[in-house]
């Protein structure tokens, strides 16, 4: 089957590579002709482990391309995913459709057959109709459907997702576009992954419950970490007890900074938004925004008192500000609410980051990027580990509480224990639920 995809950002991207290596001919479109050059010489614009190596062996096999061109990436096609941005839109909260509906009316344009228009971008309820509303209105006498397909893909682990969902969910308004998404899954089927078959709206609450929902996991962790703090708890213990209970599970029970990234801060915004406009507050979601708020200046909080209660003249050493690992994405970090923080407050800050420093360096002004974590600690006063990333989980602990001119340690996501930090030489250690702030004498 031939697939169109409009845009080559990450959903776009992973999904249009992962498309074609079920088999499928599938033409990645973009407007931005720099990132479409960059494609076709075979660089990757995003960082996710082993998407280089996938595009290089379908676009060898032939069976993917990319253009400026959608009429060309329409020719033919029987399904037209739509995986441009929604980004939150200023002053309300909603998610902004321009990108989305702008694609819908080119697709209007140029389609001359039969074709099943497929929204892969987050978007809120009721979009794909309005998408089939001006298709319809642009061009009354083309033949096709819509379709709701949201992603369910994790940055870092986006390929085995996709390849090994959890389930796949497809909205449709008849059979005739069903037939369509089940022949492109059909390597799923066959493997007997899930795939839940709904109505447009169903399968476009989903998406938005699903993220909320896993928000609220973190920001419920988070909150149980501050009152461990308060009553001499650990919430490492607290979160493995609660996760044994299968009806609660150990994903997303790891206590840390603040939720980031694409998604999260994106969608509880959304289904905020939604909620208000229905006249059925989202309550719960509205919660977790201002929590998670909450938590990123409670870690600015505990870093000022490691500094002795100001972070003026002090060299503090940043370890990860990528949202999360094993990418390089910078939207929502908490790093970008942190360490502006420590900027301001006079601090000389220090950053390394595996894949973050090409968005970090425009982002995180005022800041020294070094190669490592050796590097960032020589001299520093404050050691604080913001990504979890492999390269942080197993440092000599004891070589850079040498290195530093206070050996302070803040660990923001409970990767060392403050016996780790003693024994290798640091002076005072914080970490998340399990220990308030404790200088070793």
């Amino acid at each position: 089957m031939k697939i169109a995809m409009i845009g080559t950002g990450y959903v776009g991207l992973v999904s249009g590579v992962c498309f074609s290596d079920f088999g499928h001919d599938v033409v990645c479109v973009d407007k931005d002709a720099g990132k479409i050059d960059k494609l076709n010489a075979g660089e990757v614009p995003i960082y996710e482990p082993g998407l280089d190596q996938l595009m290089a062996k379908n676009v060898a096999a032939g069976r993917l391309s990319f253009t400026q061109d959608l009429a060309q990436a329409l020719e033919g096609a029987e399904a037209v995913f739509i995986a441009v941005g929604t980004p939150t839109r200023r002053g309300d909260g909603h998610a902004d459709l321009t990108y989305v509906m702008a694609a819908a009316e080119e697709i209007a344009e140029l389609a001359k057959d039969y074709v099943v228009i497929v929204t892969k971008s987050t978007v809120p309820v009721g979009t794909n109709r309005l998408v089939k509303q001006a298709v319809r209105k642009a061009n009354p006498d083309l033949d096709f459907d819509v379709a709701s397909n949201p992603e369910f893909l994790r940055e870092g682990a986006a390929i085995d997702d996709f390849m090994k969902p959890d389930r796949v969910v497809v909205g449709v308004q008849n059979e005739r576009a069903a037939e369509v998404m089940n022949e492109i899954y059909r390597p799923l089927y066959l493997r007997e992954f899930p795939i839940v078959t709904t109505d447009l709206e169903s399968a476009e609450m989903i998406k938005y419950a699903a993220n909320a929902f896993l928000a609220t996991k973190i920001t419920f962790i988070n909150e149980i970490a501050a009152l461990c703090e308060r009553v001499g708890a650990d919430v490492k213990q607290v979160s493995k007890g609660m996760g044994m209970d299968g009806r609660i599970g150990n994903k997303f029970l790891h206590a840390g900074p603040g939720y980031g990234g694409s998604c999260f801060p994106k969608d509880t915004k959304a289904l905020a938004r939604i909620g208000q406009e229905h006249a059925v507050p989202m309550q719960i979601t509205e919660a977790v925004i201002k929590v998670n708020d909450e938590v990123k200046r409670r870690m600015i909080d505990k870093l000022l008192e490691l500094c002795g209660g100001s972070f003026n003249g002090k060299t503090i050493a940043v370890l990860g500000v990528t949202f999360k690992p094993n990418t390089d994405d910078m939207r929502d970090a908490p790093a970008l609410t942190i360490v502006p923080a420590l900027v301001g407050g006079g601090a000389k800050v220090r950053v390394t980051d595996p894949q973050g420093r090409h968005e970090g360096e425009a982002l995180l002004p005022g800041v020294h990027w070094v190669e490592d974590a050796y590097k960032a600690a020589h001299k520093a006063d404050l050691l604080v580990i913001l990504t979890e990333w492999n390269e942080f989980r197993a440092l000599d602990l004891k070589r850079l509480a040498r290195k530093m001119a206070t050996p302070h340690l803040a660990d923001l996501r409970n990767i060392y224990s403050s016996r780790d930090a003693k024994r290798a030489g640091f002076t005072a250690y914080e970490s998340i639920g399990r220990l308030g702030f404790t200088a070793f004498t």
